[in-house]
């Protein structure tokens, strides 16, 4: 395409845009012009963002941006093709153009770029339902991410939400969980819109709750994403339900359970969940005492957790197995001897608990301090 012909297509395309981006296309010429192909990418790259350029983005890709395509930045190369592939008219065809993207920057010294477009392939197939080859496109990817020494934040995020999305498909809860949370961990949350960060938050707490892997909530607890459910009062009881979770609370888990069959896949799940609070309850129990009084008879466990005296030892053996506890079990006496519990995060009302746990030790220290001095003075003196 000759000189003219740009000329031509810009000034149709100048005419075509909102009046407030018509500077930005008058402007590409002259960079284009004299060669400036960073300041160009970077012109061109702030009109694909503003959404009055959405009608315009495939013709600009397409007619313009191929034409000196080898001599920008390739990750922002793929950039502007993935905002121009949203202008497809369906699936198929945003499939056909990112796999002749994935090709175009398929280089030994592109490969963040290749990463990049080779992830937004498999989102797409994924919108297709086809997860085999998604699932061999995100290995790929993954393949080649896990040989760089560093990579945009941008291809992280990229990988690890289509990953979230491919697992979510495949309704494995605790690979979508440590996804997602691997990819708000490369973003701003606040870049999210509100809605989206409640769609998130909300889907990442169904995830922790169903999942047979997770027990411990403490890295979405500690997460503002969650703060998201607490918006309006249609998923309050949600992340109410959580930090129920977080510290055993029976009584509350009760109060809210009748909240749990709104979700289907929350219903599905109703005996795990059951048995995942009679868990929280037994670690919370143990947590609570002081370390040098961790025998608890089943019978003590039962009253803690109003778990069945026959269901104890099974549930003990769960929190072992799953490695909440550890310590043995005395079957002949029903005594359960416990030395260590897993860390989790405290709410204010367990700090509050530590707080009088700290505050007898340090009495127990001074009545220890001041029975030693009463009873060796002439040793101390």
């Amino acid at each position: 395409m000759n000189v003219d012909t740009i000329s031509d297509f810009l000034a149709e395309q100048r005419d075509q845009a909102p009046e407030e981006l018509q500077p930005l296309v008058l402007e590409f010429e002259t960079l284009w012009e004299r060669k400036l192909w960073h300041q160009l990418t970077n012109l061109l790259l702030e009109f694909f963002n503003n959404p009055g350029s959405a009608p315009q983005r495939l013709q600009f890709y397409k007619v313009f941006i191929l034409k000196f395509a080898d001599k920008i930045n390739q990750l922002k190369l793929v950039d502007l093709a993935l905002k121009a592939a949203t202008q497809c008219r369906d699936n198929q065809e945003r499939l056909s153009f990112l796999e002749a993207v994935v090709k175009k920057v398929d280089d030994e010294d592109s490969q963040d770029a290749y990463v990049f477009a080779t992830i937004a392939v498999a989102r797409v197939k994924l919108d297709l339902s086809d997860l085999d080859g998604a699932r061999k496109d995100l290995d790929t990817a993954e393949r080649i991410l896990d040989n760089f020494d560093s990579v945009e934040s941008v291809v992280h995020a990229a990988f690890y939400d289509t990953n979230a999305n491919y697992f979510q498909a495949k309704s494995d809860s605790g690979a979508y969980y440590k996804n997602a949370l691997l990819y708000l961990a490369c973003i701003d949350v606040k870049s999210l819109s509100v809605e989206e960060q409640r769609q998130r938050a909300y889907n990442l707490a169904i995830a922790a709750l169903v999942s047979s892997s997770i027990y411990n909530f403490g890295e979405l607890l500690l997460h503002p994403i969650l703060d998201a459910l607490t918006i309006d009062d249609r998923h309050k009881w949600l992340h109410q339900l959580l930090f129920a979770f977080n510290r055993g609370d029976l009584a509350a888990y009760d109060l809210l359970a009748s909240h749990i069959s709104s979700d289907p896949l929350l219903a599905q799940h109703t005996r795990q969940l059951r048995e995942k609070i009679y868990l929280a309850a037994l670690t919370e129990a143990v947590f609570r005492r002081p370390p040098h009084d961790r025998a608890m008879s089943f019978s003590t466990i039962a009253n803690e957790t109003k778990v069945h005296p026959d269901e104890i030892e099974h549930l003990i053996m769960k929190a072992l197995s799953l490695d909440l506890l550890r310590g043995t079990i005395d079957q002949v006496d029903e005594v359960a001897h416990i030395n260590w519990v897993q860390p989790k995060v405290l709410d204010m009302k367990q700090i509050e608990n530590m707080r009088q746990r700290l505050q007898e030790w340090d009495s127990s220290v001074d009545k220890l301090g001041n029975w030693i001095e009463g009873v060796g003075q002439d040793v101390w003196a």
